[in-house]
């Protein structure tokens, strides 16, 4: 079994998953940004030539990382996360200030963007820790470890700052809690985000309200189970302190376009043409295109550019306009086929290892697909997350790329690892 050919062992379906994937998003950029003059398919000095050459160079990677021995990816899973980090303290020193944010490094006339390759070595480095046999979610002290493996990398992404980013990371608590981290962490992030929205639209005093009969109800019914009265006063004066802070929070702490990104989300007082541009023009775009678009290299509102940003955040747009409502629903039925086969294919692992980075890989490309697509329903402050080979950019292609094609190979080398 160990000289079984790669090309038997790999999973096809996911491979053309990927290249399906890829071919819509160029499709889709080509069209965002094809100028009124004719030039050629492969001309850099255009963004979709540039992409061409970005999917040209994944093709090499690709190989690389097929017939690399699977055994690398963990045996230097901490210098690959060392790696990672080095290069975002790099930024502070090195980097290029882009619209506020310092997370790129600019070479030539390319920019490179570490926090999308250490996405990558943070899964290879969490799947490494949570592969050890004496590892238990339910301990403390191992919960720690892999929350400070989280934690680093959104700490220093936090600094550039590049909260978008800095969310994906935090999106692996979903691979720790299949790992056995108790619920109760991820029932109390998603409270702690709904409080927050709530305590912006609702006096907090009301809701603390609310909360204390809620909680006292709760105490009185389970008072049999030996209920600690102490535990649920300092439980409630924790949360009622997060509530009323959330004002001064919004109001002294947020930078002014993070606070304009939420009264977006929120509806509160939003001028569609100035913070509310973007997002009223992106909807105006996917709304026109009706059921079935209005036809590729036709959309008005992209050929217009009246959505900004259209080749990379709003490049779901594009997609809306001109394929409609049918065209849309494919393409996030390829999406979910993908997240879906990852799954399954992480399921089957014979190590721990390979399942728990599977498991990252299946999260970090979820999380962005969904929040891109959140973002132009409302559903989710605009954040400048790219979705996952539709989005302009060779950071963005590349490391999806690897982190994708890492998988591959660990699943084709499950054979291999009896």
């Amino acid at each position: 079994m160990k000289n079984q050919s790669i090309g038997i062992s790999i999973d096809w379906f996911t491979v053309f998953l990927y290249f399906a994937l890829v071919i819509m998003g160029w499709m889709t950029i080509y069209s965002a940004s094809l100028p009124l003059e004719e030039t050629s398919l492969f001309d850099t000095s255009q963004i979709y030539g540039r992409q061409m050459l970005f999917i040209f160079f994944s093709i090499p990677l690709i190989f690389v990382l097929l017939f690399i021995d699977a055994k690398i990816f963990e045996r230097f899973s901490f210098v690959f996360y060392g790696l990672g980090i080095a290069l975002l303290l790099g930024l502070f020193a090195f980097g290029t200030t882009i619209k506020g944010q310092t997370n790129w490094y600019k070479i030539g006339g390319f920019g490179f963007q570490p926090s999308e390759f250490v996405k990558t070595g943070t899964a290879l480095l969490l799947a490494k820790y949570l592969s050890f046999s004496q590892i238990n979610l339910k301990n403390t002290q191992h919960q720690l470890i892999g929350f400070a493996i989280i934690f680093l990398p959104v700490f220093l992404i936090m600094l550039q700052p590049d909260a978008g980013s800095a969310m994906i990371f935090l999106s692996l608590i979903f691979v720790l809690n299949r790992e056995g981290l108790p619920s109760w962490y991820l029932a109390s992030g998603f409270a702690a985000i709904v409080l927050f929205f709530v305590a912006l639209k609702i006096e907090p005093k009301y809701i603390a309200l609310v909360i204390l009969g809620i909680m006292t109800i709760h105490f009185f019914k389970n008072r049999r189970i030996s209920r600690n009265p102490i535990l649920y006063i300092v439980l409630f004066l924790i949360i009622s302190g997060y509530i009323f802070s959330t004002n001064y929070v919004y109001n002294n702490i947020l930078e002014p376009h993070q606070k304009d990104r939420i009264d977006v989300l929120l509806g509160d007082n939003v001028d569609v043409k100035d913070e509310g541009y973007n997002l009223n023009q992106a909807m105006i775009a996917i709304g026109s295109g009706g059921l079935t678009g209005k036809g590729y290299l036709e959309g008005t509102q992209t050929k217009g550019g009246f959505v900004p940003e259209q080749h990379t955040d709003y490049i779901y747009t594009t997609v809306g306009e001109e394929w409609g409502f049918v065209g849309s629903v494919i393409v996030i039925v390829f999406f979910v086929a993908l997240f879906l086969r990852i799954l399954v294919l992480a399921e089957k692992q014979k190590t721990k290892f390979s399942r728990v980075y599977g498991y990252c890989v299946a999260t970090y490309l979820f999380t962005h697909f969904f929040v891109n697509i959140a973002m132009l329903i409302r559903l989710f402050p605009t954040i400048g997350v790219p979705l996952p080979f539709f989005s302009y950019g060779g950071s963005s292609l590349w490391a999806f790329t690897i982190m994708l094609f890492i998988f591959i190979k660990l699943d084709a080398n499950k054979v291999n690892e009896w």
